[in-house]
């Protein structure tokens, strides 16, 4: 690989990284409102989990991230495969 290439493909695994860190709270908040949701049975380990609208805010902005996440990890795999080339 060329020193261009290089620098991109550390920079893609950098970008890699941080969406897979920014990703993170999406993941938890989308476990606490399944978990508030379907385990708790009005008896969470924190009361806002037993809330119904803050359940589905979790759900939406949670689910919101993640998808965000999926976008960028997909645009950044293709960008990577695009660098590489055909073996």
């Amino acid at each position: 690989m060329q020193p261009d290439r290089e620098k991109e493909a550390k920079d893609i695994e950098r970008k890699l990284l941080w969406v897979s860190v920014i990703d993170t709270p999406g993941a938890i908040l989308v476990g606490l409102a399944l978990y508030g949701k379907f385990a708790a049975d009005g008896n969470a380990f924190h009361p806002l989990l037993n809330n119904d609208s803050v359940l589905a805010a979790m759900f939406a902005v949670g689910g919101a991230i993640m998808a965000w996440g999926v976008w960028q990890v997909i645009a950044l795999s293709r960008r990577r495969a695009k660098l590489q080339g055909p073996r």
